[in-house]
């Protein structure tokens, strides 16, 4: 059997690069070699690059998605899409890969650009009669007298990017004023756009699904909960050892079934494909789960949810990876 072709796409344009090339190692590790050959594309504001073993760096043609070497031309047959931010996680990517014809491993262009989006993705989620916080959106250039729409929230809220993600420029506000505003500030510093949302009181649940062979498999839930010193699941909490994360979350049946279900109904709502992986506060006080965010190329570095998820399951991250390679090279065949 002949091997199969994987472009690795990793980098970026955002502050998550370095959070992409940790999930790409990770995946490059655990592709089995007997199956797949593996090229780790990185795509970068210099330009887009194939990377060899003697970390020489060859230049991507971007009218189809090959790389020209001395000997030979480099084609692929699946792009597995290890890049958080942008432009791999707002459907930017994606679209390029539709009009190529190539087949990738994250959800579609519009589900992607959708949940990048939180404001879109909670609108979304909210008309399908998912519970979501209430929030209010900040637009550079279109923000006059925005705090007395900000002081009708209920505080505390967070504060954050609208687009984006490993909660790099986000803030948890207690009280309005001056906090408040300095936070508003952070969060423009990375984005046009920021979003003010009310906190969801309760526990902090995460979830894993995807899909193959037309079956949403839910993974075991994860119960997030931060070090006393942190505020909230902040990039520090994420990836410096700052949170604890209990796999499988030691909660009851009815709970399980209860995020279980909306994870699956939120996937099936966004027609998400490959693997994603959704936030919820379970508010105990109302008995249900409020739909935080959805990541649609969630982490997969050492420090992230998904593998532990996967190993909890019973599977190697070899296998679960190999389920997703061979969901895309179906789909290529049907």
């Amino acid at each position: 059997m002949s091997l199969k072709h994987i472009a690795l796409v990793t980098g970026g344009y955002s502050g998550e690069a370095v959070i992409s090339y940790r999930t790409a190692r990770t995946i490059q590790q655990q592709l089995d070699p007997s199956k797949y050959q593996t090229y780790w594309i990185d795509i970068t504001t210099a330009g887009w690059f194939y990377e060899d073993e003697k970390k020489h760096r060859w230049p991507v043609d971007k009218n189809n998605f090959t790389v020209t070497l001395p000997d030979r031309k480099l084609e692929f047959d699946v792009v597995f899409i290890a890049l958080h931010g942008t432009p791999g996680e707002d459907g930017k990517l994606q679209g390029y890969f539709d009009m190529l014809g190539m087949s990738y491993t994250s959800c579609n262009a519009l589900t992607s650009a959708v949940t990048f989006n939180k404001r879109v993705a909670t609108a979304v989620a909210g008309a399908a009669g998912i519970p979501v916080a209430k929030s209010i959106l900040l637009i550079r250039g279109e923000i006059d007298d925005w705090e007395k729409s900000a002081n009708s929230l209920r505080f505390p809220v967070f504060v954050k990017p609208n687009n984006g993600g490993s909660s790099i420029g986000m803030s948890k506000v207690d009280q309005p004023g001056e906090p408040l505003r300095k936070a508003v500030d952070k969060a423009f510093l990375e984005d046009e756009q920021v979003l003010i949302e009310e906190m969801i009181h309760g526990r902090e649940f995460t979830v894993g699904v995807f899909k193959t062979n037309g079956v949403i498999t839910v993974l075991p839930i994860t119960e997030v909960s931060v070090n006393p010193e942190m505020s909230f699941f902040d990039f520090e909490a994420k990836y410096q050892g700052k949170s604890k994360e209990t796999t499988p979350a030691e909660i009851s049946a009815t709970w399980t079934n209860q995020l279980s279900a909306m994870a699956k109904l939120v996937y099936q709502n966004f027609q998400c494909r490959g693997v994603v992986r959704i936030d919820f506060i379970y508010n105990e006080q109302e008995q249900r789960p409020y739909m935080l965010e959805l990541n649609s190329v969630p982490g997969q570095s050492e420090a992230s949810i998904i593998p532990q998820q996967v190993q909890s399951m019973g599977w190697t991250l070899s296998a679960f990876y190999d389920k997703l390679v061979q969901e895309c090279l179906t789909n290529q065949k049907g």
